[in-house]
């Protein structure tokens, strides 16, 4: 197999990579602030789709951790650039909060739930039945269905919470239709994140706690890999997947001297 490139650019994982439960990671702030210095392009990606950039900014730096917000890359903002190459100046019926509606709002999007073109599903933490509803109502009439992220759960302080792909599997339920997911592991979420900084994925790293979704993400996008062992995957659990990531480290702080 031949060489792979110097790595010129970054992805990593938020949650587990960077933070853990709102705690910075030991070796975070060294590895954001090693890339800030040497101006390689970098992004710091997130599934989650309730918050914005500027949201996630502050909420960083809060912690200690500066990134900027042009640094920033989330699920909301792969789908709503999927949305503008697919159908431009279109129209969405959208569950979700403003890390959602802001991103399809900047790309001329309608939000509507008068004959909208797609129905757009994404993170919050008030799903309500009435919303579900019609959701499929209007998925029946016509409207394509589409996700910010398959996460089935998210974290919370008093245990696990349903998130977007356990939604999308009662809408599915009810619909028969399946949704087009945006996010990781699409690797079309690391390939738009990719055109956004002007990166090239034979040069690319893509940096992340979990082999089903920030691994294989990146693998499938051409990038190398590297797993981090303070989110959600152990050691023992890598051996269980049908592909491996390039490397295997303990934490962020372990790939400061690679930049």
């Amino acid at each position: 197999m031949a060489d792979r490139k110097p790595i010129e650019s970054w992805l990593t994982d938020m949650d587990g990579v960077l933070i853990h439960e709102g705690v910075p990671i030991p070796g975070a702030d060294s590895f954001l602030k090693k890339l800030r210095e040497s101006g390689r392009p970098f992004l710091v990606l997130t599934n989650n789709s309730i918050y914005t950039p500027r949201d996630l900014h502050a909420r960083l730096r809060r912690m200690g951790l500066e990134v900027p917000i042009e640094n920033i890359w989330t699920s909301a903002l792969a789908t709503a650039q999927f949305l503008d190459d697919q159908r431009p100046d279109g129209s969405a019926y959208v569950i979700g909060e403003a890390g959602l509606t802001t991103a399809l709002h900047d790309i001329g999007y309608i939000l509507t739930d008068h004959e909208p073109d797609y129905v757009v599903l994404g993170e919050t933490r008030t799903y309500s039945f009435e919303a579900m509803t019609k959701a499929v109502r209007l998925i029946n009439d016509g409207a394509r269905f589409i996700c910010t992220n398959p996460d089935e759960t998210g974290p919370s302080t008093e245990g696990p919470l349903p998130a977007t792909g356990a939604v999308a599997a009662l809408i599915t339920k009810a619909t028969g239709k399946q949704p087009y997911f945006a996010g990781k592991p699409n690797p079309l979420m690391m390939r738009t994140g990719l055109n956004a900084i002007g990166a090239h994925s034979e040069t690319s790293a893509m940096i992340g706690d979990r082999m089903d979704t920030d691994v294989l993400a990146g693998m499938e996008a051409g990038m190398q890999t590297f797993l981090v062992l303070t989110g959600l995957t152990r050691p023992e659990d890598v051996e269980g997947f049908p592909y491996r990531p390039s490397k295997v480290v303990d934490s962020i702080a372990d790939l400061v001297d690679r930049i």
